[in-house]
């Protein structure tokens, strides 16, 4: 019975907005639209930028759901209105776009960087437990982020932050045990980098004769790639498998990670 009410109520929750975005797009589609262009466009700008967020985060705001749950329906009205609305009717869609969002988006990252500065100040309080960021990340953003948010975002951090942020050299302490000192993952990691690199240039050469906008998108992405390896590969090197309390912390860089407790290993 309370799995049927909280079902219901998830999909009261998120299916006003939805009918409301609906609603929307729909009068875009009247007749009424295009001999009211131009006040029924600024409607609806208003509507899907500022009601839709509002109508949810008053529905959502004493559940457990993450306030930042909102942010995916601002965007989601501004990529509407940018979709749907005549271009000379986007003025204040751009000016959104322009002034608004990135605020958003600055909003959102300094939250979650305040948030992980209280976990990280809250893990090393807890006796026993050595620090490791890539958890203190991930169990903060799993209560401040959606779910399906949480693991792209722990992973584009993570690959930055053990890529060009944390340079110190990690000794092991005496329950800690390494896993690529023996295991020529680095060597392979380091040559795919540099088999990346070279065929960036070569590639990138040859599609410019094509098309430039190709080039530069294929060039994008190879970097895009080879930071993505390179954070891995260094987080091999800070993220040792450890022991502690009677728990076995099996690692893998951040590609995966398994909690076991002793007492389950014969």
């Amino acid at each position: 019975m309370n799995k049927t009410l909280s079902i219901q109520k998830k999909g009261i929750i998120f299916g006003i907005p939805m009918l409301i975005i609906g609603l929307m797009v729909f009068i875009t589609k009247t007749s009424q639209f295009q001999m009211h262009t131009e006040s029924l466009s600024i409607g609806i700008t208003l509507d899907l930028l500022l009601t839709v967020p509002l109508v949810y985060f008053l529905l959502i705001r004493k559940t457990s759901i993450p306030k930042t749950t909102i942010i995916p329906f601002i965007i989601l009205g501004s990529i509407i209105c940018s979709l749907l609305l005549p271009q000379e009717n986007q003025q204040y869609v751009s000016l959104f776009k322009i002034w608004v969002l990135p605020l958003i988006e600055l909003s959102v990252l300094s939250f979650v960087i305040y948030n992980v500065r209280k976990g990280i100040q809250s893990f090393k309080k807890k006796k026993g437990l050595s620090f490791d960021f890539f958890t203190t990340l991930k169990n903060t953003c799993s209560e401040i982020l959606p779910k399906y948010a949480v693991s792209p975002i722990v992973t584009e951090i993570a690959v930055f932050y053990y890529g060009f942020i944390y340079w110190k050299k990690r000794a092991l302490k005496e329950n800690e045990f390494s896993y690529h000192k023996n295991s020529g993952t680095i060597a392979l990691l380091i040559a795919i980098i540099g088999v990346v690199a070279i065929e960036t240039v070569v590639l990138h050469m040859l599609l410019t004769k094509w098309s430039s906008i190709a080039a530069w998108i294929l060039t994008f992405l190879s970097i895009y790639s080879g930071i993505q390896i390179f954070g891995f590969l260094k987080s091999m090197l800070k993220r040792p498998i450890a022991i502690e309390n009677d728990i076995l912390f099996l690692r893998y860089g951040i590609v995966n990670e398994a909690i076991i407790d002793l007492e389950n290993i014969e």
